[in-house]
């Protein structure tokens, strides 16, 4: 009886806490920073909660039991709405997934913990494209190189800067990779194999969660159940000005971060080679 009651506790200091935060979200946003005219009638600051509930599109007594405090369910899809609406960032996401019971990927903490040597080392690996992945294919860090091939990458929110997302919901990174549909077939199919020894992580199905409702291409290729090792393999990939790339990947396995691995791109041919030494060249000169 003693545990339920604890139970019950933490689960009403959590939903006090999460109407909290969000009630202090809301008076801190300005009308005209989500797209809304400003009013001189305003008798509280920020936003109102109908006008939070509108831009979201939930429900205004909905939303108004939420910072309330009320027993209520909000699934993972909702409060991604939520927090779109009220411009949380990396750190702020995943706070209000926490205090909604609710799992939510750890990446802006890992990026945090990202060793300075081994960013060191990622970036020395030029002029071949290197990144930093852990397990559950979450891009930890990257070299100059890599980011000259997709230039938006710096400007992608912490929490979807994992490659398995970006390969079905971003036009830009899928343009990329010339042979997309063998390449994203093969990445779900490692993330499958991989998930079996990481199966009690929420993370992990929490991504899968997330894909089924905005990827109906995810969806067919997940439902075929294939499953692969991670080998290295060929990789051709385009470049927004240099042109055509031809790669072998390689994985460097980690000693110290056992689910974290070090992709190098190198060339599979002379010609990728001499274009990836001017594509080099040209990055350092043009790094103030």
């Amino acid at each position: 009886m003693a545990t339920v009651e604890r139970e019950m506790t933490t689960g009403e200091l959590r939903r006090r806490e999460l109407g909290a935060f969000l009630r202090n979200r809301r008076e801190r946003l300005r009308p005209e920073q989500v797209g809304l005219p400003p009013s001189r009638r305003r008798r509280t600051p920020g936003l109102r909660r109908e006008e939070v509930a509108q831009l979201a599109g939930v429900g205004v007594t909905w939303y108004t039991w939420l910072e309330q405090a009320r027993r209520i369910n909000a699934s993972p899809q909702v409060l991604d709405a939520i927090a779109r609406t009220l411009q949380f960032d990396a750190h702020e996401h995943a706070h209000l997934f926490t205090l909604a019971g609710l799992p939510t990927s750890t990446i802006a903490n890992e990026c945090d913990r990202v060793p300075s040597a081994v960013q060191t080392l990622v970036d020395q690996l030029e002029p071949y494209p290197a990144t930093l992945l852990n397990a559950r294919w979450d891009l930890l860090a990257f070299n100059r190189v890599t980011l000259s091939f997709f230039p938006h990458l710096a400007s992608v929110p912490l929490e979807e800067r994992n490659c398995l997302w970006l390969s079905f919901t971003d036009l830009e990174w899928r343009s990329t990779l010339v042979d997309w549909e063998d390449s994203a077939a093969r990445m779900v199919a490692e993330y499958r194999a991989t998930m079996a020894e990481h199966i009690d992580d929420p993370a992990w199905q929490a991504l899968v969660d997330r894909l089924h409702r905005v990827s109906p291409e995810f969806t067919a290729v997940w439902e075929r159940h294939d499953v692969a090792g991670m080998t290295g393999n060929a990789k051709d990939m385009r470049h927004p000005t240099a042109g055509l790339f031809r790669f072998v990947y390689t994985n460097l396995w980690l000693e110290r971060r056992p689910n974290s691995r070090i992709v190098v791109l190198t060339p599979r041919d002379d010609r990728t080679a001499g274009k990836l030494l001017q594509l080099h060249e040209s990055l350092v000169l043009a790094t103030p």
